[in-house]
Formats: C-alpha cells, structure tokens, sequence
C-alpha cells in the first residue's frame, strides 16, 4: 500500500508539474516580455526601489495562485483524488514560495531598463525621503479611493448613456 500511495503521490506530482509546464508554455507563446539585461549598478539600485515599494508583498499571493490554478484543473477531472492533490499542494507552496524573488528580480531590471543610473538614485533617494514615505503608506489608499469613485463614476455615467440612448431611439421610433 505505501509503495502504492508513494506511485500516486508521484504520478499527482507529474500531472501537476505538466500543467504548470503547459500554463508557461502559454505565456511564452503569447509573446510575454523577459526581463531585459541591466548594469549590475542599475540592476541593485532598481532593487532598492521595487523592494521599498513593496513589491514582494504585492506578487506573494502569485505562488498559491498558480498552484491553486493548476491543481484546480487536475481536480476538475480527478476529484477522487482531492486529499492527495491538496496534501501535495501545500508542500508544493512552501517549495514554490521563495522563487517569488524571481518577480522580485525580474521587476527591478523592468524598472531599472526604463530608468538610468543617475534617475534611480533620485527616485530611490525620494523614497527614502520623509514625504517618500508617505507616498508609501498613502498612496495605496488615494488610489483605493480613486478606484472607488471611478467606480461610482462609471456607474452613473452608464445610467445617463442608457437614458440619452432610449430618448434618442424613441426619436427614431424605437421603445426600449
């Protein structure tokens, strides 16, 4: 029986590493950008700023994401399998979880290739500056803020299309 459930475990893992393979696989195709080559001077300063910003909070989910994404799809199929597939999921996540400094890395040569030398010390002096610091820990909320009236805005702007649409086709003799 071990040597069995050991097949299986082996077998979900297969399955599981070949969906993963086939979601890659998919981004490549559709012409995903790579990270390009920077100055190693660049390269540590763009760090500096991508991880002041946050960045690895912002993508950390990205890992359970993917694994859950996958494993999802191979329960789609095989639901008798749920117990192993989320018994391997779970070990798959405290595997996967440190190659989220790949996006980490990756970020800062897509910053540090928009940006030279000289500009990436002054944005990482700004925030590192008081009111840098602040835009750290307020900017998220003025944009949660915005998001929210945007929302709202939206909305409201629909109701007034919808009206002027309906009063401009019954012009033309057309009840909506």
């Amino acid at each position: 029986m071990i040597a069995r459930l050991s097949l299986r475990h082996v077998m979900m893992a297969a399955l599981v590493a070949l969906a993963a393979i086939g979601l890659a696989g998919t981004a490549k195709s559709q012409g995903v950008a790579q990270p390009p080559q920077v100055s190693p001077a660049q390269f540590t300063l763009a760090k500096q700023i991508v991880e002041i910003k946050g960045v690895k909070a912002m993508f950390a989910p990205l890992v359970h994401g993917v694994i859950k994404k996958t494993t999802d799809s191979v329960l789609q199929t095989n639901l008798m399998w749920a117990k192993d597939i989320s018994d391997i999921s779970a070990q798959m996540e405290k595997d996967f979880q440190p190659r989220g400094q790949e996006i980490v890395d990756a970020t800062a040569r897509f910053y540090a290739s928009h940006f030279s030398e000289v500009e990436l010390k002054q944005i990482l002096a700004f925030y590192q500056s008081p009111v840098g610091q602040k835009m750290l820990v307020d900017e998220p909320r003025a944009l949660d803020e915005s998001m929210g009236y945007a929302g709202n805005w939206g909305d409201n702007l629909s109701i007034e299309v919808m009206s002027k649409l309906r009063a401009e086709m019954k012009k033309r003799g057309h009840d909506m």
